[in-house]
């Protein structure tokens, strides 16, 4: 027997009167995947999560979590949320609030080791109400994973977090998934996508415009940029760079020049030759946010 996909979703739309903010999608996730939800502000991330959670209707087509509805999984204890939207008692202590939820479920994990998995136990005694907002977001991790969960689904995890804490969050997030639990995340960062997942879906006006590993998504975008500084460079140069075969872009900012291009060595020894005191020479692969903006920008489809 065929095992069922951890989150099924099939032709699923929802419409706020004439606006889809989710048009029709049809998704397949498995055991053991880390995907990250990428896409602009009003790509239906959010809105996405919640018909996937059961917390909102869709107006066609059909959610499954483990081969079941929403609600059966959830009541089952086999799916744990971080929403951008979730509340805890302002008047508890983060170690309570962990407590309370674990009280709710049949196999929780030990209070402590959920404090431990979210790095919160520094912070277990302080009232949620005195949290900045990072400690926050990691006392609603803890809260997620304490009903140690298969599938986990955090939108915007790491918002309000600093570098540092966006770090030890990651962190504690490939302790979480070594053991093979399926993880769905949606994030404005790039690199955290990049980094973290092993599939990314890109979402643009509420349709999936790119599925594929990270690797993949970023091959959408060819080609390399060339940067260098030339000292006293005038419009000139400019022109002479934007006239070069496989040149798409040229950007000039304080003597700083950036040349993206199909043609890297040719860039590259034609500005050697014309230029030979330029200095501070880099020749770098197109990113993450190149392939994302080039996605979000058509309507094409990549799988």
């Amino acid at each position: 027997m065929t095992e069922s996909p951890v989150i099924r979703l099939t032709d699923l739309s929802k419409r706020f009167g004439t606006l889809a903010a989710v048009d029709d999608i049809s998704l397949e996730i498995g055991r053991g995947e880390v995907v990250a939800l990428l896409g602009p502000n009003g790509a239906g991330k959010s809105t996405t999560i919640d018909l996937a959670l059961g917390l909102a209707t869709p107006s066609s087509g059909t959610a499954e979590l483990f081969g079941g509805t929403p609600r059966a999984a959830i009541v089952g204890g086999r799916v744990g949320a971080m929403l951008q939207g979730g509340a805890l008692l302002p008047t508890m202590t983060v170690a309570q609030s962990v407590a309370l939820v674990a009280a709710a479920h049949n196999h929780p994990l030990p209070v402590a080791e959920a404090l431990e998995r979210a790095r919160v136990t520094d912070i277990a005694r302080q009232r949620v109400s005195s949290l900045s907002g990072g400690q926050l977001q990691r006392a609603r991790f803890a809260v997620a994973v304490v009903s140690n969960p298969q599938l986990l689904i955090l939108d915007e995890p790491t918002a309000a977090m600093d570098v540092e804490a966006r770090h030890v969050f990651w962190e504690s997030m490939r302790e979480f998934t070594s053991q093979g639990r399926t993880v769905v995340f949606a994030t404005h960062y790039l690199d955290e996508a990049d980094s973290f997942a092993d599939r990314i879906v890109i979402l643009s006006r509420g349709r999936v415009v790119a599925d594929d590993a990270p690797a993949e998504i970023k091959a959408v975008v060819t080609g390399r940029v060339v940067a260098f500084t030339l000292d006293n460079g005038t419009a000139d140069v400019r022109a002479v760079l934007e006239a070069l075969p496989g040149v798409h872009a040229v950007d000039h900012r304080a003597g700083r020049f950036s040349v993206r291009t199909d043609d890297s060595d040719g860039v590259l020894r034609t500005v050697l030759a014309t230029w030979p005191r330029i200095h501070d020479i880099e020749v770098v692969a197109r990113t993450m946010d190149d392939a994302f903006l080039a996605l979000t920008s058509t309507k094409e489809t990549v799988r």
